[in-house]
């Protein structure tokens, strides 16, 4: 088996189809996103739609939270098992209804929006450890790993966090504000999203990685990116061009 776990989509359905088609997983394999599916990008509702049909987890990202909150159905615990009742029948809802953080869009067409915000309602809560993936397993060298959106302060379990830090954390506190993946040492490795660079970026502590980000930036005309866990091996595929330059000029 293998786990591929995604950085964040926001709404490039078109990348994430040939992602998944590169990947081509098989029937033991799963898939994992580390959150922020569905605003900014052109299709929201694809990315929604081709999640499903491969049985795709998530976490929560700063985005759906908002969205979420917005609706009364935000989970306070980190595994999101609080989330309350799931497929509801929802009222018409209008694109405020869906905006993320920051008012960012989340381009649904009005009849899809109610399908959108089902799908997050199904999401894994805030923090996605691998003995939580059924039939998956550790890193080459024998270690956990575990999926959540943002980061979380290095000194402390993540369970034991707000669960909003483990969705909008970049920086950690005191004198020039370093990277939380900068000061954390280990001893599973964290994959996480929500800081886009143009390359995965890679942190390593005592000759041996301990975080990677997977935000490559696809909504930006950078690429969406994968990792595997079990294999530590890399997909990815380059964002539409055209795509990316319309979506920042209508930001």
């Amino acid at each position: 088996m293998a786990t591929w776990i995604l950085g964040d989509i926001h709404g490039c359905a078109s990348e994430l189809a040939a992602l998944l088609e590169r990947i081509a997983p098989g029937p033991d394999d799963a898939i994992v996103s580390c959150g922020d599916l569905v605003h900014r990008g052109p299709d929201p509702a694809g990315v929604c739609d081709l999640l499903a049909a491969h049985g795709a987890r998530f976490v929560l990202g700063n985005h759906e939270l908002r969205v979420l909150e917005r609706g009364g159905s935000a989970p306070r615990r980190h595994d999101g098992a609080d989330r309350g009742p799931t497929g509801l029948d929802l009222p018409e809802l209008d694109a405020e209804d869906l905006a993320g953080d920051g008012g960012t869009p989340c381009r649904a067409e009005p009849e899809r929006r109610a399908e959108v915000v089902r799908h997050l309602q199904t999401h894994s809560g805030y923090l996605l450890r691998h003995t939580g993936v059924e039939g998956a397993g550790p890193t080459p060298d024998g270690r956990g790993w575990l999926v959540v959106h943002a980061g979380f302060e290095p000194r402390q379990a993540p369970e034991l966090q707000p669960v909003t830090r483990l969705c909008t954390l970049r920086r950690l506190p005191g004198r020039r504000r370093p990277r939380w993946c900068a000061r954390y040492d280990g001893p599973d490795l964290v994959l996480f999203g929500h800081t886009h660079s143009a390359v995965p970026r890679i942190q390593t502590s005592r000759g041996r990685t301990v975080a990677i980000g997977l935000d490559t930036g696809c909504v930006y005309g950078g690429a969406l990116t994968a990792y595997s866990p079990e294999l530590d091996a890399f997909e990815h595929v380059q964002a539409d061009a055209a795509t990316a330059r319309a979506l920042l000029r209508s930001a």
